[in-house]
């Protein structure tokens, strides 16, 4: 039986795909649950420095499942876990991925939507073939963002953009994203996989804890005063001052020539 969510290691990149392709890879309770399980593995692996994530057979999600959805709202079919229901599953991992300590690429073709699309922009970088489909899609079944989008869009495309995207449902292609700032960069669809993968291997190649620590501190900056976002600098940097990498840094800048991070 083939798995809904497929991992993969290339040397210390970790591939996450969602493999629903009959149904655009959509976000059934069940792949939430094995996504998210996916991640935490991922996590736990000291081997992996980066990971990407994407979707299988051209698309990356088409986001939720809304047959699923229908079928539980009908009476059709039971909730697959009485004790948990789909909102409460995807925005654990919205948060998961958001925060994943370790450099997070989605790569994007076909259809990017709702939830698919948030996952998309927890993760620290987007490439996308310039065929790819993005759409916020809640306002089309007449719901609100409900897995992180109303956050995230903002802060990358800023809130007249965001809510004009929002609010009309309407498609952008990787070629407009891209161009919006809601991706990092549209390819052709031949150079998707080598572009995402060579951006991955590059950051599985540095630093992996001073990676970790930046990514922390950037993301966490808005909630802090200038003079409280410096004393998270100076714990940070603690913290690297006592990794390998930093000293192999050093050593390295002295010796002119590059660095060989170990990721620790």
């Amino acid at each position: 039986m083939t798995d809904i969510v497929e991992v993969e290691d290339r040397g210390a990149v970790r591939i996450i795909a969602i493999n629903r392709p009959e149904v655009r890879n959509a976000l059934s309770y069940d792949t939430l649950v094995k996504l998210r399980r996916a991640f935490k593995q991922a996590g736990k692996s000291d081997h992996l420095r980066a990971v990407v994530l994407t979707g299988r057979g051209g698309a990356f999600s088409g986001g939720a499942d809304v047959k699923e959805w229908n079928d539980m709202a009908t009476g059709k079919a039971p909730p697959p876990d009485p004790d948990k229901d789909w909102v409460e599953t995807a925005v654990v991992i919205v948060q998961e991925i958001f925060h994943f300590p370790k450099p997070t690429i989605a790569m994007i073709d076909g259809a990017a939507v709702g939830a698919g699309l948030d996952f998309a922009l927890a993760c620290d970088f987007r490439i996308a073939s310039k065929r790819a489909k993005f759409i916020c899609a809640y306002t089309r079944v007449g719901f609100s963002p409900d897995a992180g989008g109303s956050w995230l869009m903002p802060r990358l495309i800023g809130l007249d953009a965001a809510k004009m995207f929002a609010y009309t449902g309407e498609s952008w292609d990787g070629t407009k994203a891209a161009a919006a700032g809601l991706v990092t960069e549209a390819v052709e669809l031949e150079e998707l996989e080598p572009r995402a993968m060579a951006l991955a291997e590059k950051l599985a190649a540095g630093p992996t804890v001073a990676i970790a620590q930046t990514k922390a501190l950037i993301n966490n900056a808005h909630r802090r005063t200038f003079n409280e976002q410096l004393a998270d600098e100076v714990r940070a940097g603690k913290i690297c001052g006592a990794s390998a990498d930093h000293r192999e840094g050093l050593t390295a800048v002295n010796e002119k020539r590059p660095a060989r991070f170990i990721g620790s």
